[in-house]
């Protein structure tokens, strides 16, 4: 993908996102339910921090650009690991109640709606709304978060947020300039939309989480402007995962709380989260190389004999013949690919040629397998998909030691904004004849970004 395409799919998610962002701003103002405004509040803040995740990209990748103008080349590794997909499922997180809040029902009475913000990359996010009072004892949200083409040096942000349910959610008269920005395309230019969008998603920019200095690539998500509207969502709590907290089954991880008990927000969090963290890597469910093989068997040193090879997970599938795979018949040979084989090149032997050596570690004892090709170019494709592929399994270590099974993504619950509402009525594109419609807002983008760039550099 060259550098105008990528930038033009970062443009229309940034399209997408300033669309929703001016429609949760417009739910906001009309509507009157506290169900509707905590939804509308989620959305807002959800959108905020895509805004400003892509716009972080935006900046890498001009960044990158320009560098390359003036002669600096794009550092390139000779090893790149493959991909995977990453699941989390079953997020738990246990409450502390005193004893006198939830075994007699007394004392201050907590409300609360909670949700949980994920970042892994640009990737951002949100789980399904929860309502907590005293009389759960764990947070549980069913969710299923589905994230792809993640490297193994992946890093998974999870974050709880905490509105007060019981707070009075009237709603302010909107400032003017709000009002104006709330005013839909009439009367307003589309680039005036998408300078305000940045401008309010990146309002907060400058204070993290947790309170101290925003690190690069780190999005933080608004909170201010929601304040003037009714719902406000305050951190109550966050991790980060990494590959090493990949496991298959329930674990518990660590949380760093991020707000005190006199808060109206709090919850009596036990300083844990629960879940099922697990991840897929391309090389363990999908076929690396496949192709003829001659190898020789070890019982005979002069014996060689052609096979139909399949790299895959950690064995090399060795069948008679392709029809014998394709069959689904039992493999001849297997031979174990992992992380401790060994592959290197032969030197040339003046009847086979060159040849690939496999050899396994002592644990295996020493058993060396050798095979070639018909040709010099099948012989360099198979050695360099070897050594690529024993370099991913040490790359995703523990992932690669058995596929592990990902969750199906569950649908989303149904919401209290249904089709047909306000927010839909803004956010999705408009039939002809039906409502009105939607300014393509590329062109506005496109001269926003590059006075900003001109700007900056």
């Amino acid at each position: 993908m060259d550098d105008r395409t990528q930038d033009e799919k970062v443009v229309q998610q940034i399209e997408r996102e300033v669309r929703i962002q001016e429609g949760a701003y417009k739910l906001l103002a009309a509507c009157s339910q506290r169900d509707q405004a905590l939804e509308a509040s989620k959305s807002l803040l959800t959108c905020n921090a895509r805004l400003l995740a892509l716009l972080s990209q935006l900046q890498r990748m001009r960044k990158a650009q320009i560098l390359e103008r003036v002669g600096h080349s794009r550092i390139s590794e000779n090893a790149v690991p493959c991909t995977g997909k990453l699941s989390l499922s079953d997020l738990r997180i246990p409450l502390m109640w005193k004893d006198s809040e939830y075994f007699k029902n007394k004392g201050e009475l907590h409300h609360c709606a909670v949700f949980c913000l994920l970042q892994c990359g640009t990737e951002i996010y949100d789980t399904d709304l929860v309502m907590v009072d005293r009389t759960l004892t764990d947070i549980c949200f069913e969710d299923t978060i589905i994230i792809n083409k993640v490297g193994p040096g992946f890093q998974l942000r999870v974050e709880l947020y905490s509105c007060c349910a019981v707070e009075d959610f009237s709603l302010a008269a909107p400032t003017p300039r709000r009002m104006s920005f709330l005013g839909g395309s009439l009367g307003c230019s589309s680039g005036k939309k998408i300078r305000a969008a940045f401008e309010s998603a990146a309002a907060c920019g400058h204070v993290s989480f947790g309170g101290g200095n925003i690190r690069p690539g780190h999005v933080s998500p608004p909170s201010v402007h929601q304040s003037a509207l009714g719902a406000k969502y305050n951190l109550l709590a966050h991790t980060t995962l990494s590959i090493e907290h990949v496991r298959e089954g329930f674990k518990t991880h660590d949380l760093t709380l991020s707000t005190t008990e006199d808060s109206p927000y709090w919850l009596p969090l036990y300083g844990k989260m629960c879940c099922r963290l697990v991840a897929q890597p391309l090389c363990m469910i999908q076929t690396v190389i496949s192709g003829q093989l001659k190898l020789k068997l070890e019982e005979d040193v002069g014996h060689w004999e052609n096979f139909y090879c399949v790299l895959v997970g950690q064995t090399l599938l060795c069948y008679q013949n392709q029809e014998d795979l394709e069959s689904e018949k039992e493999p001849f040979l297997v031979i174990p690919i992992t992380k401790d084989t060994e592959v290197c090149m032969s030197e040339r032997d003046p009847v086979h040629g060159q040849q690939i050596i496999i050899s396994m570690q002592p644990q295996r004892e020493n058993v060396t397998y050798t095979a070639t090709t018909q040709n010099t170019e099948d012989m360099q494709c198979w050695n360099k998909a070897l050594q690529q592929h024993i370099y991913n399994l040490n790359q995703w270590k523990q992932c690669c030691d058995e596929v592990m099974k990902t969750e199906v993504l569950r649908s989303r619950k149904s919401k209290t904004i249904k089709q047909g509402s306000l927010f839909h009525e803004i956010v999705t594109p408009s039939s002809p004849g039906k409502g009105p419609a939607i300014p393509d807002l590329s062109n506005e983008i496109h001269s926003l970004l590059s006075s900003y760039y001109k700007e900056s550099y």
